[in-house]
């Protein structure tokens, strides 16, 4: 019988090891190649066993279909299925420094190291705000202000510079979208984003050297690997416009690291209010998706994202006035036309966009050689700008441009445990087609342009301090052909005769090719004595080539209602900057932060347009702005304070003051933000069900530093001439408003949000907004979010 029992065990034992396969492997640090100790490898959830001094583990485990599970201290988490038919032997590479050498923008939590001076809005934040546009979102930021267009159409100012020398990227890509018009808002959903990060310094010249304002990174979020289903809905009321906006947002994702993602939106608006009128012609229709599908592993990924946007935009008729007598009532006297009569319906004058942008990129970690990624992105931009106009050709824009953009960009990473290294090749093709069909002079010509650049950027950090350098390389190529009066050609033909093609009549028509080189540097430092200081400080010198409104605007610019002169002979922009900032904590009652931000800004060869002459037309009177290059200098402040009173009772204050002079014509530059300063105290509950309360208090003051215009204008009244002088220079006067926000997680899934914006029905005029002649700012508007997460 004993025989019998020993038998059995030893059969069994045979079959459960024949069972068992063996598991062996080496744990090594990605950069360096350094064995990782103490690295805990699990098996479906279940702690197996560490790895060694030399980073080596083996093990036995069962037959069949298993997660592997590595981690390490300040390592990204590493996961594999792996499946057990046979012994196994596998190597891997985890990346020891995440948390020690940290890059501008790490996605979900933000770690704000290096030298860039970089301020960044947070997903609870962006849907507190999800129906305004993105230039009203960014002005919640110190330093950063907007010049509008009326009042739906806004475009970010960073410390007093704007148009081109703000670069906006959408994941990565640069925005190609006609931006070089004050009135043409960026064509993006700020709801398709988790986060969105302003930066200034090194890391900025990876994008271009034309950010000199700084850039603005708009980020997709960053999803979990495992199976789930996760989204929201919020739906908005809004009283100013009397409208409602809708956003939907759904994300399916698997354990594998495959997401799929589809997100879209809808907002329409009536006319909008003023405190005493409404301004006909005001309302706005958009509408956006998204869609994305992705494998992202630390060691590979792939993505594919295509998104798209079509705005519909009223511009208000007051501001497009044929009679002359009113127009200077308008300009002079702030006289408003066209109130009254609310109404859904968009007329002409208006604008309505369309933008494409489709992006594919794939990365692979090669180990001790670093990180390589490559990026295409193609870019349709469809502009429409319609006048009022008589008949059939009422329906006809006047200014019909498509865009159409092509970039491909290569990157390389290289990481060490104290240093870090990214180089970058990129090209551009671009063409602008203005339809003919218009039957309308055209307000940009038919070009070609070609880009090719190149970035290094080099950071180091060694015990307390952190440096960067960066350096790069643009070209650029203009293939052009454009119609010019012969007597405004007559300003260029000595200079560039070599262009011409032929002469019809009263016009030459020309053919420019003109090329631009620049280079562009940095060097940075961060200096961390104590975890209770910080300070930063950055030299940039930046150049940037004209752009193609700069060169070769002429004509009636419907949206902006001016008409813009551009100047062939401007030559590239370069400037020289120095920014500093001063991180300050300590222990005042809960806690006290304070940052302090000044910078200075020189230009030999700054492009600047100021007014210089109004013109009557068949279509109106509108103002000339003529692009000019002068002398400039900049200087300014920005100051952001938070001091938590109780551990559910916060004050946060803001500050910022700019200050710019044109040293060529010995004046101030035209278009600076006004200094203002902003106040905020909120109260967080953050129990079971928390809520807040937020009240905010701005004040605007009076810019008392501007170029004096008074434009000599000609009015026909009653058979005779009357000589105006129109003023259309000196700022309105200065304003305070009241803002509130209040919100609340009733349950899990659900949250509410209350916005007051403009709580007293204030009446008051932007200085930064182009159509403030015409039109008082927008009174309250009351904002209601529901949101259903899931």
């Amino acid at each position: 019988m004993k025989s019998i029992w020993i038998g059995m065990m030893l059969f069994f034992s045979t079959v459960l090891n024949a069972q068992l396969y063996f598991i062996e492997g080496q744990i090594r640090d990605l950069h360096d190649n350094t064995p990782l100790a103490n690295a805990k490898i699990s098996i479906n959830g279940k702690l197996i066993i560490t790895s060694d001094t030399q980073g080596n583990f083996n093990f036995s485990y069962k037959k069949g279909t298993h997660h592997l599970l590595i981690t390490h201290l300040d390592c990204e988490p590493f996961t594999k299925k792996i499946t057990l038919d046979s012994n196994i032997k596998i190597n891997i590479f985890l990346e020891h420094h995440t948390n020690e050498i940290e890059t501008v923008v790490v996605h979900g939590i933000h770690k704000k190291s290096g030298t860039a001076v970089i301020k960044t809005l947070e997903q609870s934040f962006l849907e507190q705000k999800t129906t305004e546009n993105l230039g009203n979102i960014l002005s919640e930021i110190s330093g950063v202000n907007n010049i509008k267009t009326g009042n739906n159409i806004s475009k970010p100012v960073i410390q007093g510079l704007y148009g081109s020398r703000v670069l906006v990227m959408n994941n990565g890509i640069k925005m190609a979208e006609q931006e070089w018009g004050i009135e043409h808002a960026p064509s993006v959903d700020p709801n398709a984003f988790d986060h969105i990060d302003v930066v200034k310094g090194a890391s900025a010249l990876k994008y271009g050297g034309d950010a000199i304002g700084g850039v603005i990174l708009l980020e997709s979020p960053k999803y979990p690997k495992k199976d789930t289903l996760m989204g929201k809905v919020a739906l908005s009321g809004i009283s100013n416009g009397k409208g409602l906006a809708l956003n939907t947002d759904i994300t399916k994702t698997w354990q594998n690291g495959w997401a799929l993602r589809t997100q879209g939106s809808a907002k329409k608006l009536g006319d909008l209010e003023t405190p005493n009128y409404s301004l006909q012609n005001t309302g706005a229709d958009e509408n956006a998706f998204h869609f994305s599908l992705q494998k992202r592993e630390y060691e590979y990924g792939i993505t594919a994202k295509h998104s798209f946007i079509n705005q519909n935009f009223g511009i208000y008729k007051g501001a497009h006035i044929s009679n002359a007598r009113n127009f200077a009532d308008a300009i002079n006297n702030g006289q408003s036309y066209f109130t009254g009569n609310f109404g859904y319906k968009i007329e002409n004058p208006k604008q309505e966009v369309s933008h494409h942008i489709t992006k594919l990129e794939a990365y692979k970690r090669l180990g001790k050689l670093g990180k390589f990624t490559l990026e295409y992105a193609f870019q349709q931009n469809h502009r429409f700008e319609y006048d009022i106009r008589r008949g059939a050709y009422n329906d006809k824009p006047a200014t019909d441009l498509l865009l159409t953009t092509q970039s491909l960009a290569l990157y390389h990473l290289l990481e060490r445990p104290n240093w870090q290294w990214e180089t970058g090749l990129s090209g551009n093709y671009q063409v602008n087609f203005p339809d003919p069909k218009t039957e309308r002079s055209r307000l940009i010509p038919d070009y070609h342009r070609y880009d090719a650049g190149a970035f290094s950027i080099f950071k180091y950090q060694k015990n307390l301090w952190k440096w960067e350098a960066a350096l790069r390389y643009d070209m650029n190529f203009y293939d052009v052909y454009k119609y010019y009066l012969n007597k405004d050609w007559a300003a260029y033909n000595q200079a560039f005769q070599q262009f011409v093609i032929e002469s019809k009549g009263v016009k030459t028509l020309v053919r420019p090719k003109l090329y631009y080189h620049n280079i562009s540097a940095s060097l940075g430092m961060e200096y961390q004595p104590t975890r209770f200081l910080t300070t930063k400080f950055n030299l940039i010198r930046n150049s940037r080539s004209p752009n193609v409104a700069e060169l070769f605007a002429d004509g009636l610019h419907h949206a902006a209602a001016i008409i813009e002169k551009g100047d062939m002979s401007i030559k590239n922009e370069e400037t020289y900057q120095a920014h500093l900032s001063i991180g300050i904590k300590a222990s005042v009652l809960n806690g006290f932060k304070l940052n302090v931000n000044p910078y200075y800004f020189t230009s030999d060869s700054f492009i600047n347009q100021t007014p210089n002459g109004v013109e009557s037309t068949i279509r109106g009177n509108f103002p000339v702005w003529q692009y000019q290059q002068i002398k400039a200098k900049m200087y300014g402040i920005d100051i952001d304070s938070e001091l938590n009173i109780t551990p559910k009772l916060q004050w946060n204050g803001a500050m910022s003051y700019v200050y710019g002079q044109d040293l060529t014509h010995k004046e101030p530059l035209i278009l600076m933000p006004p200094m203002q300063i902003k106040n905020a105290l909120r109260y967080d509950n953050k129990g079971k069900k928390p809520w807040h309360i937020q009240i905010e208090n701005l004040v605007v003051f009076k810019q008392k530093r501007f170029p004096m215009r008074l434009l000599s204008y000609d009015v026909y009244e009653n058979n005779t001439i009357t000589k105006e002088w129109l003023d259309i220079s000196t700022p309105p006067a200065g304003y305070q408003i009241w803002n509130l926000n209040a919100g609340a997680k009733l349950t899990k899934n659900i949250q509410l949000n209350l916005s007051v914006n403009n709580i007293f029905n204030t009446t008051y005029r932007e200085y930064l907004n182009r159509l403030r002649f015409f039109s008082d700012a927008l009174g309250r508007n009351i904002i209601f979010t529901c949101q259903f997460n899931f």
